[in-house]
């Protein structure tokens, strides 16, 4: 624990350093996490209150939820207390906790992604065996897979960053404490850290990737020999709304960490995947998934009826 005794808080940037552009970005933001925070437990509610969605792909979706709720909390609410505070400082454990949980996340998500992926292989594909293939133990498994996965490897990176020494006086330009330009910050060799953050970033988000697309370049062979139109149509029902998730969740993500180094750039894109991608998931799945907007439509019905009584 070496680096506590030359640092005790770090300074944030964040996305901008006017003071007029303060309070804009504050509502704008707020909003956003209401939105993420709202969207992502109604999303919870309706599947857990409707048994027709107690299916594989749903309880995969009630953790892809849980992660974006966790995820875009981990960031936001001390940035929009940095924005009224005019501080935009963060103590070193606050900056090692936010650290630590959004690695998770991040590696958590990408594992998740890659499960729905061959969950819709799975059902569009070999129908007639889904229910074998994606029984309980299997969507359990995969969960508790990625869930793990995501914590084994944030506790190897944090462990990692508290091996690190930093100046006396340090400022992030970014705003919040994210793995890579924490390390880069650092005063001591972090060799180490940049090939364990490659190797990591190529297990969780190529590794998933190549899941994903593989998934779906069988789906799309699969989906062309349907003679149906209808058939094809309902196909590609099934799976759309994850594939837009996964277009924009995961081409921010790699661009972030393969992409040559910029600040201001990465902040921007950093937004996209940690804010932006959560406010936005549960309204692709609601616009996009007749059965939730069905059983939303349930779900008021029957709230509804509970305020009249």
């Amino acid at each position: 624990m070496k680096n506590q005794s030359s640092v005790t808080e770090f300074k944030l940037v964040g996305l901008s350093s006017h003071p007029e552009h303060q309070m804009l970005l504050f509502v704008v933001f707020t909003f956003i996490y209401m939105a993420a925070l709202a969207g992502n437990i109604l999303i919870i509610l309706t599947i857990t209150a409707n048994s027709s969605l107690h299916t594989p792909m749903y309880f995969l979706l009630i953790n892809l939820s849980l992660i974006n709720i966790l995820s875009i909390s981990v960031s936001v609410p001390k940035m929009l207390l940095n924005l009224l505070e005019h501080r935009k400082t963060i103590s070193f454990l606050g900056c090692i906790a936010q650290t630590c949980l959004f690695t998770w996340t991040l590696g958590s998500e990408t594992l998740v992604l890659a499960a729905m992926a061959f969950d819709r292989y799975a059902a569009i594909c070999h129908p007639l065996h889904y229910t074998l293939i994606m029984k309980r133990g299997v969507c359990v498994g995969l969960i508790a897979g990625a869930w793990i996965a995501g914590v084994a490897n944030s506790v190897v990176h944090t462990g990692l960053v508290l091996q690190l020494s930093f100046p006396c006086s340090i400022v992030i330009n970014h705003f919040f404490c994210e793995l890579p330009p924490v390390i880069r910050l650092s005063s001591s060799d972090t060799s180490l850290n940049e090939i364990l953050t490659t190797l990591s970033d190529s297990t969780f988000g190529m590794g998933s990737c190549a899941i994903i697309l593989i998934s779906y370049y069988i789906i799309l062979r699969t989906i062309l020999k349907i003679h149906s139109p209808e058939g094809k149509k309902k196909a590609f029902s099934t799976c759309s709304s994850h594939l837009i998730v996964v277009s924009l969740y995961n081409s921010t993500v790699i661009h972030t960490y393969v992409h040559p180094y910029s600040a201001d750039r990465d902040k921007v894109i950093t937004v996209l995947y940690s804010v932006i991608t959560p406010a936005l998931n549960p309204i692709i799945y609601c616009l996009r998934n007749k059965e939730v907007r069905e059983a939303l439509r349930k779900l008021r019905r029957r709230l509804g009826l509970f305020q009249r009584q």
